[in-house]
């Protein structure tokens, strides 16, 4: 059964579906995801992203990125993703949202109304191959500076949201 992807407008009201590969040929605002898990000494799980995967194969990324299926709330569908690509659960909430677009490789495109979630673990997680290939627990200091030095070894959405990830640590 093909994947589908809510669309919405940019205050991210639902006003259809399409089919989620059809939606990243043409642009299409849908609406995502991006989990942040942290630990308790304050580092980032990061994925690094299966080389199978339909775009930005083999780049680091946040700790899980996906979208809700069409009916199903964006915490829901947080929760079901972090156990199917991680293998572990914990407790999320959501602390901003913003809108990106970015043409890919590939001929797709990322439109996206994102909400960025966070959560603690101090854990191992369990990843699904087919999701990502490899994961690391990195401190926020470092992650900046490698990004800075290194960016492009980090998907494009993880780059464009990671300052106001920065900021609203600081708020949480």
């Amino acid at each position: 059964m093909e994947e589908q992807v809510i669309l919405v407008d940019e205050n991210d009201r639902a006003y259809g579906v399409a089919e989620k590969m059809l939606a990243h040929r043409e642009a299409k605002l849908h609406r995502a995801f991006s989990i942040f898990v942290t630990n308790s000494q304050g580092e980032l799980l990061l994925q690094k992203r299966s080389k199978s995967k339909y775009h930005s194969g083999g780049l680091w990324t946040n700790t899980c990125c996906s979208h809700p299926r069409p009916g199903e709330e964006t915490l829901a569908a947080a929760n079901r993703r972090l156990q199917e690509e991680m293998g572990f659960e914990c407790q999320l909430r959501e602390i901003f949202s913003f809108v990106y677009q970015i043409e890919l490789d590939r001929d797709l495109f990322e439109h996206e109304f994102d909400h960025v979630l966070i959560g603690q673990y101090n854990g191992e997680p369990v990843l699904n191959p087919l999701e990502a290939e490899d994961w690391q627990w990195m401190s926020i200091q470092d992650l900046s500076q490698d990004i800075q030095s290194n960016p492009d070894l980090y998907t494009f959405w993880l780059r464009e949201c990671f300052d106001r990830f920065k900021a609203a640590l600081e708020r949480v």
